[in-house]
């Protein structure tokens, strides 16, 4: 059993230095993100993904998952063709990383799409990447995340539209709170997709939208133990990745939140 955290609000200047703090907190492993291997402007990603992994084991931290940052809320030809082929270089990038697990974006909302082809878009753009994805057994964790895909009902339906196994989710369990669902509908939302959870992030909080204040895991209002104990009944045996969004600093909000994965996760 593997815990870890998001490269995302987390102590360090660079990725050496976060990673440092990763390994020297007592987590096991991390997310990734786009930017950490593939900023803007790189013309040699794959370079620096080697160099990146190297890294990563000379400190002996495992990279858990590659966050894609795409959106396929799209639908002119043009548009799907350009996000699929960035999504098959993502997907080399994290081979390259050592990891098959792809956290990706639904989309973002746009007067192009109407809310009703939102599944639509996505799902097109999911089936096109599935030619290079189910041969390498690549997987793709779309989060529950924004104002697409924590809407109750989409994901499923995702699912219904693109019936493969390279498809599931990322379970975020404060953003389904954060959209506005009560914290009992949140509890439901995991039961719903926990058979298609690849990775997780334990978050907590409290509030939604505007009134949203995130919390170390055990200080908010989501009912963890509960996500928890869905996951495993539904047979997860991914990492446990910890996201802290709380107002205090950082490097302690972490560490609270391995303390409570030591704790309540068996």
């Amino acid at each position: 059993m593997k815990f870890g955290l998001i490269h995302y609000n987390a102590p360090g200047a660079n990725l050496e230095e976060f990673l440092r703090y990763a390994v020297d907190t007592g987590f096991d492993c991390t997310e990734l993100q786009c930017r950490d291997v593939w900023p803007e402007g790189e013309e040699h990603p794959e370079r620096r993904a080697e160099e990146v992994r190297a890294l990563a084991e000379r400190l002996g931290i495992a990279i858990s998952a590659f966050s894609a940052g795409n959106d396929f809320v799209v639908l002119e030809e043009d548009v799907v063709a350009a996000q699929v082929a960035r999504m098959k270089r993502i997907c080399d990038l994290a081979e390259i990383l050592g990891t098959k697990v792809i956290r990706t974006e639904g989309g973002q909302p746009k007067e192009s799409v109407p809310e009703d082809r939102w599944v639509d878009a996505m799902a097109g753009c999911f089936r096109r990447c599935l030619e290079f994805a189910e041969p390498r057994g690549i997987r793709f964790a779309v989060d529950n995340h924004g104002y697409v895909t924590n809407a109750p009902g989409i994901l499923p339906a995702l699912f219904e539209a693109v019936p493969s196994p390279s498809v599931g989710t990322n379970l975020d369990t404060m953003n389904y709170r954060w959209w506005g669902n009560s914290v009992e509908e949140c509890d439901r939302l995991y039961e719903q997709v926990a058979s298609k959870t690849f990775h997780t992030h334990l978050k907590d909080g409290t509030g939604s939208r505007k009134e949203y204040v995130g919390a170390a895991l055990g200080e908010g209002e989501i009912h963890l133990d509960h996500a928890v104990r869905t996951l495993k009944a539904a047979g997860y045996q991914g990492p446990w990745i910890a996201e802290y969004e709380g107002r205090t600093d950082s490097a302690e909000g972490y560490r609270k939140c391995l303390e409570w994965m030591k704790a309540h996760i068996d």
